[in-house]
């Protein structure tokens, strides 16, 4: 039967079995993905999937396509699973729906998925871009200022300048200034803008 599972904030999937590798390349296995989340953190962007076999109460969970955990043959088909993601606490929670369906929540740091993204959305200036044969994926904390290259702290400062600071660093010989000025409007606050090899990047965070 194609069950279709319905989910709170992430992908709706059709319950339909997929190959995947796991650790020992040979002895691939049946997934049933029901539900796929995308949390932003510290920089990264984690991929959350979780399986769920309503026949035999099977649980999976996959971080980036890494096995987090797996609860085999359990009884309760319903209830809630708990895992950390960093330093934060997650849930994935299973309700049941009419028809033998059944609903899938993902709770970050006390926040539901919507909320917790929404804020980081608020929280984070992102940009991305590419350069030659390298992705870069530059991410500014706002509320600690720390900057993050494809999940990595860096540790340079910013040096000030006429109206506020220019950060500098550097990349496989790609120079990045990231900039951070004062905009005059109280509601708009501090702009900041990313030059790499002296381009403007846009920011990829204000693309709908």
């Amino acid at each position: 039967m194609n069950k279709l599972a319905m989910l709170n904030g992430g992908d709706i999937l059709p319950n339909i079995p997929s190959v995947h590798g796991g650790k020992d390349p040979q002895q691939q296995h049946h997934r049933e993905v029901v539900a796929r989340w995308r949390v932003p953190m510290y920089g990264k962007v984690y991929e959350i999937e979780f399986e769920h076999g309503t026949a035999s109460g099977k649980r999976v969970l996959w971080i980036d396509k890494q096995e987090v955990f797996r609860r085999d043959w359990m009884f309760k088909l319903v209830g809630e699973d708990m895992f950390k993601l960093e330093d934060k606490r997650c849930i994935i929670r299973v309700d049941p729906l009419p028809g033998f369906r059944y609903s899938y929540s993902l709770f970050v740091d006390g926040k539901s998925y919507d909320q917790f993204t929404e804020s980081q959305a608020k929280a984070l200036r992102t940009w991305e871009t590419k350069l030659g044969d390298n992705f870069y994926r530059i991410v500014l904390e706002k509320n600690t200022l720390n900057i993050y290259v494809n999940g990595k702290l860096i540790e340079e400062n910013g040096e000030f300048v006429d109206g506020g600071t220019d950060t500098t660093f550097i990349e496989d010989n790609n120079t990045f200034v990231l900039s951070a000025r004062t905009s005059g409007n109280k509601r708009e606050g501090i702009v900041h803008r990313l030059m790499v090899n002296g381009a403007e990047i846009q920011d990829s965070s204000l693309i709908a």
